[in-house]
C-alpha cells in the first residue's frame, strides 16, 4: 500500500470539506446529485469517445498501481539477481530453472526461461527489450487516459454551471427553484475543477512516474540476465545494478 497517495486523497477531501465548514458552510451543499451527474457523466462520454476499449480497460485496471505497486522494489529486484548469479556460478544456467518457473513476474520469467535455454546475451537482450518497450507505451497510454479526463472535467463543470444559470434565468418567477439551479451551478464548476486538480492530474503523473521507475527496474533485470549469460562474477553484478538505484 502506498501511504503517500492514500494520505494525499484523505488531504484532499479534509481540505475542501475543512474549508467549507470553516468558513460556515454545510457539508449538504457540496453534494448535489445533477451536477455530479452532469460533470462525471460528461467526463466519462467525452473520455470514452476518444479512447480505445482495450486502452480504456487497461487505464482503469492501472490505477490500482497509485496505491499499489505493480513491482518489486529496485533494491529487492537487485538482491534477486545476485542471488541467481550466485546459483547460477555454483549449479550452472541449469540450476535457475525451477526459479525461472516459479517466477512471478512474468517479464522476468520470460527473461529467466531465454537464460536457461542458453540464449544468447544478444538475443535476450532485444527479445525482452521489445516486451519492454511495448509494455511501456501501453502503459503511458493509460496515463493518457487520466491526463485528457482532467482536461475535460472542468470544462464539463461548466457546462454544468451554464445549465444551472440557465435553470435560474428560466424561472425567476418561482423562487423556490432558484436554489437548486444556482446550487447546481457553483457545485458542477467545483467538481469539475477538484476532480481535474485533486484526482485525474494527480493520478496520471502518478501512474507516469510508476511507468518510469517500472521501466528503470526493468532496465535492472534485462542487464543483471545478461551479465549472468556472460558469466560476471556476483560481487561485480550487484556493483554494476547498483547503478539503477536512485540513491
Amino acid at each position: 500500500m502506498d501511504v503517500l497517495s492514500l494520505l494525499g486523497v484523505i488531504l484532499a477531501f479534509v481540505a475542501i470539506l475543512g474549508g467549507n465548514l470553516l468558513e460556515g458552510g454545510a457539508l449538504a451543499s457540496l453534494f448535489n446529485a445533477p451536477a455530479a451527474l452532469i460533470v462525471i457523466g460528461g467526463t466519462l462520454a467525452a473520455t470514452i469517445l476518444q479512447t480505445s476499449w482495450p486502452v480504456l480497460k487497461h487505464a482503469f485496471s492501472q490505477s490500482r498501481w497509485v496505491f499499489v505497486r505493480p513491482f518489486v522494489s529496485l533494491e529487492d529486484g537487485l538482491d534477486k539477481v545476485v542471488n541467481w548469479s550466485v546459483i547460477a556460478r555454483k549449479n550452472g544456467l541449469l540450476g535457475l530453472e525451477g526459479l525461472a518457473e516459479s517466477e512471478p513476474e512474468r517479464f522476468v520469467q520470460k527473461g529467466l526461461l531465454l537464460l536457461v535455454d542458453g540464449a544468447e546475451s544478444s538475443t535476450i537482450r532485444s527479445i525482452m527489450e521489445v516486451d519492454l518497450d511495448t509494455r511501456e507505451q501501453r502503459d503511458l497510454d493509460s496515463a493518457r487516459v487520466f491526463e485528457a479526463m482532467g482536461g475535460y472535467s472542468p470544462t464539463i463543470g461548466i457546462i454544468g454551471a451554464v445549465m444551472g444559470l440557465i435553470q435560474v434565468m428560466t424561472n425567476l418567477e418561482d423562487p423556490e427553484s432558484l436554489g437548486s439551479g444556482i446550487a447546481t451551478a457553483f457545485v458542477a464548476t467545483i467538481y469539475g475543477v477538484a476532480l481535474a486538480n485533486l484526482l485525474f492530474f494527480p493520478v496520471a503523473n502518478k501512474l507516469r512516474g510508476l511507468v518510469r521507475e517500472r521501466t528503470r527496474y526493468e532496465d535492472m533485470m534485462i542487464e543483471g540476465l545478461i551479465a549472468i549469460a556472460e558469466g560476471e562474477n556476483p560481487k561485480s553484478i550487484e556493483i554494476r545494478l547498483r547503478g539503477f538505484l536512485p540513491w
